[in-house]
């Protein structure tokens, strides 16, 4: 968090969406059973000519899928959805397999049009979307039906897989994301992330004039969403109920509180101005979406965890879990 706030006071003073068929080789490599529910899949892309891990709720065949992407670290630094929230014990009885990709770290879960000197090759909407559903599809024996939703940088992500493969997606969630991505602001935003990271962003979309920028904005794309069931949210960056010392997050921590209200209010400031004109734009096209704009709250887990429990009727209806 503080790499990324650092690139947003610099900020502010101190390709098509369509991915191309999987080949063949792409495949379920291992299985871990990790006691319970819980599993760990691997699974190689042949997209990307590497394996991918999973974490996995399945709570055996017949039941639905419900992808849940990280945050800008991919799940590899800060934690994975697992570690930082309670959906393990939140999906323990739902009937839908809940999967959370680990990797994909400052990507933005999307092809790049060039191999990254840090990141190497990412092609996460070619995995997501054409090779992993059919093997898990497959292996598990899921119904097909699909939601996914994203967090902070994934948020733009799922709304982009879902309008990259209509009808694969069901439901979409978006938590405290930029919902636009061919606005300059917007653009630096998304630049300084990655570049927290040591990725470069022209590696992705190409410069500031290219049209791979508009091509991947959902503003932009939102007819695209129409017949998916849609939850947006974010804060404002005001303290809210997670911003007190006894808030299980905060544990009695002055120094996390600080940085929670510093870091995370100012994040969640900048997110939230621009996570608002996707919803506008749906209005605008008659296609409902539940939107929750709350009147405070910082860019910071808890509230992400409240989304999950709170959207999840929206899915589970979509998903006919």
């Amino acid at each position: 968090m503080r790499r990324l706030l650092c690139c947003l006071l610099v900020l502010f003073g101190c390709g098509a969406l369509v991915a191309p068929a999987a080949s063949a080789q792409s495949g379920i490599l291992e299985v871990r059973p990790l006691g319970g529910r819980q599993l760990e899949v691997v699974v190689h892309s042949a997209a990307m000519n590497r394996p991918i891990t999973l974490w996995m709720s399945h709570p055996g065949a017949g039941a639905p899928a419900l992808y849940l992407l990280n945050a800008v670290d991919g799940g590899e630094s800060g934690g994975p959805w697992m570690r930082r929230t309670d959906v393990v014990d939140f999906f323990a009885d739902k009937p839908v397999n809940v999967i959370v990709p680990i990797g994909g770290r400052a990507s933005m879960y999307t092809d790049w049009q060039r191999d990254d000197a840090v990141l190497g090759s990412n092609k996460w909407t070619t995995f997501l979307t054409a090779e992993l559903p059919p093997l898990l599809n497959e292996r598990f024996g899921m119904t097909g039906a699909n939601g996914v939703a994203g967090l902070s940088m994934s948020a733009t992500s799922a709304l982009n897989l879902a309008i990259a493969a209509p009808g694969l997606y069901r439901a979409v969630g978006a938590f405290s994301g930029c919902t636009q991505t061919a606005d300059p602001l917007a653009q630096t935003l998304v630049r300084s992330q990655l570049a927290a990271f040591g990725a470069d962003a022209t590696n992705m979309w190409g410069g500031p004039g290219d049209p791979a920028w508009a091509a991947h904005d959902p503003v932009l794309h939102a007819e695209r969403l129409r017949g998916t069931a849609i939850y947006l949210s974010s804060g404002n960056g005001v303290p809210g109920p997670h911003e007190a010392l006894n808030d299980p997050s905060i544990a009695g921590n002055v120094g996390v509180l600080v940085d929670r209200l510093l870091v995370g209010g100012t994040m969640e400031a900048v997110v939230g101005s621009c996570s608002r004109p996707l919803a506008g734009r749906l209005a605008q096209l008659g296609i409902p979406a539940d939107v929750r704009y709350r009147p405070s709250g910082t860019h910071a887990w808890p509230y992400w965890q409240d989304d999950v429990h709170d959207s999840w009727p929206m899915f589970a209806a979509a998903l006919g879990a």
